[in-house]
């Protein structure tokens, strides 16, 4: 009897990072543990695409979205907005073109829990108070997709974004129970040791964000990447199950034995 394959559901996540003391830091959330998906892991901000991410009248308020089509608008809409119910940033400009200020920000925290709950979107958030969403401020940094097997599965393009001056974040304490600035290495170091929990994907994005030593960096090499679409898949080799992803993507890892992707010792790379 051949499987039904679940729809994936369209999702954006946002890695949102800053120079640190050390080098490259990251900012990331630690999901609560009642939640179904990746309950208790250590993730960057994100979530499904939201009817209010295709408003017609958003398109007005953004920067950045001339080229893009309905879905990569949408993409973009979710990232930001998720971005900013889960650790209150908002990547959003000022008419005169200037992001927005910490004083600003204040003055829109009230929105974090309507727009969670879908009863306000960003079109009529922006309008009001006359901002324009900074989708422009987003680089694709990659792209994954949930196995055909999987009981429950997601379509997400993850972004990187520099974080804004004078926005500080937090977790919402509801979805996310706990966040940390963090360096890709001590979040694997961590993970390896452990002390978090990772799925395949974080995992892979935080060891390509591991390659640039600062904020700008990472920003130009996420420029010049073609992103290829990872849906990974199972191979059974006389040495056992691994899980595969294609080598075109270009992450670090391309095979891993499905006992080490289910939480086993990672091997290093190179």
């Amino acid at each position: 009897m051949k499987q039904t394959v679940v729809p994936a559901i369209l999702a954006a996540s946002v890695l949102l990072v800053r120079d640190g003391v050390a080098g490259l830091e990251v900012f990331m959330v630690v999901r609560h543990r009642k939640i179904e998906f990746a309950s208790g892991a250590t993730v960057f901000p994100g979530g499904r695409v939201a009817a209010s991410d295709r408003e017609v009248d958003l398109r007005a308020r953004c920067n950045g979205t001339d080229t893009l089509d309905g879905n990569s608008l949408a993409l973009r809409a979710a990232a930001l907005r998720e971005c900013f119910e889960e650790c209150g940033v908002l990547l959003a400009r000022t008419p005169d073109g200037a992001m927005i200020d910490s004083e600003a920000l204040a003055g829109l925290d009230r929105y974090r829990q309507a727009l969670e709950r879908e009863k306000l979107g960003l079109a009529g958030l922006l309008g009001e108070h006359g901002l324009m969403l900074a989708c422009d401020a987003l680089a694709p940094f990659g792209h994954w997709i949930t196995p055909d097997f999987a009981p429950k599965r997601f379509d997400t393009w993850f972004y990187l974004a520099a974080a804004p001056h004078g926005q500080d974040p937090r977790h919402d304490g509801s979805e996310a129970v706990d966040s940390v600035w963090i360096s890709p290495e001590q979040a694997l170091a961590e993970a390896d040791a452990g002390g978090r929990s990772l799925v395949l994907a974080t995992r892979a994005n935080l060891m390509r964000l591991a390659e640039s030593v600062t904020a700008a960096a990472a920003l130009d090499a996420a420029a010049k990447r073609t992103i290829v679409a990872v849906q990974p898949w199972i191979e059974a080799r006389p040495e056992g199950k691994f899980v595969c992803i294609p080598a075109e993507a270009g992450y670090a890892l391309n095979d891993i034995p499905a006992e080490v992707a289910r939480g086993g010792a990672w091997p290093k790379p190179g």
